[in-house]
């Protein structure tokens, strides 16, 4: 068998089902039971050290000359 042939089969079958296999397994990763608390501990890390509210116009509280 020629090895593009070879390799052409393997790419048509066998990988394709690995990689279906990869995604379905990432998904579950994702969306598994108790992974609730680690991503929202990670969505909300950008807010962390926020002690106040920002101003709502950081522009006009720059005194003027």
């Amino acid at each position: 068998m020629e090895t593009y042939s070879f390799l052409r089969h393997l790419a048509d079958s066998w990988f394709l089902l690995a990689m279906t296999l990869g995604f379905l397994g990432l998904c579950v990763w994702a969306f598994r039971p108790g992974s609730r608390a680690a991503h929202q501990e990670v969505a909300t890390s950008i807010f962390r050290n926020d002690d106040h509210p920002a101003d709502d116009h950081p522009a006009q509280t720059v005194k003027e000359a």
